[in-house]
């Protein structure tokens, strides 16, 4: 049911280095592997008739950690190329970012320090279809800090496994790597999807 896709396509992107990409796929598809286990074991155990057992308990809370891992990273990984797909100044996010917080710069000075915030997690650019605003989000957990009813548009992991290899303690230069690395039309094409 739940395959890992293949992201060969992004070895060779500036800033990042092959191994570090390699050991990150490996990770991503460690979530793929556990969310597809996981659904097996509470299939079995709801045909079995234990879902009131602490057993399913434990694997239902566990899958949403799993579940989102695997989302996010591919979230992640499919809004990056190995070449920069630069923010059209003629597309709806464009417009909505610049509307929002005055400049692209502004918003990216402020996506930048979310995810310089000390500790681990995710820095996103979310959209709430419900009032048309966007935020960027820290979700420290792949199960904690997620805003109901918002689309992810753009997901910069700042997990240790994302730059150390790389950048040491240096989290802010993978982050400026990383503005290098994004797709933009995928990311538009999100924002798009939600009106």
């Amino acid at each position: 049911m739940f395959e890992a896709k293949n992201y060969d396509h992004l070895i060779g992107t500036p800033g990042f280095s092959d191994q570090m990409l390699k050991n990150h796929f490996t990770l991503y598809q460690g979530y793929v592997t556990n969310t597809e286990a996981l659904h097996k074991t509470m299939s079995e155990l709801i045909d079995a008739g234990k879902i009131a057992s602490p057993e399913y308990s434990e694997v239902k809370r566990r899958f949403g950690w799993e579940f989102n891992g695997m989302r996010m990273h591919e979230l992640y990984f499919d809004a990056m190329n190995a070449s920069p797909v630069l923010l059209s100044s003629e597309s709806t996010l464009h417009t909505k970012l610049v509307d929002q917080f005055g400049s692209i710069e502004k918003w990216k000075q402020i996506f930048t320090r979310v995810g310089t915030m000390r500790g681990i997690g995710w820095a996103v650019l979310c959209a709430d279809p419900v009032s048309g605003h966007l935020f960027n989000v820290w979700i420290n957990e792949h199960d904690v800090g997620q805003l109901v009813t918002t689309t992810p548009l753009l997901i910069m992991d700042v997990f240790e496994h994302a730059f150390m290899l790389d950048y040491g303690l240096k989290r802010a230069d993978y982050i400026e790597a990383y503005y290098n690395a994004i797709d933009w039309d995928v990311t538009a094409k999100r924002f798009d999807a939600i009106k």
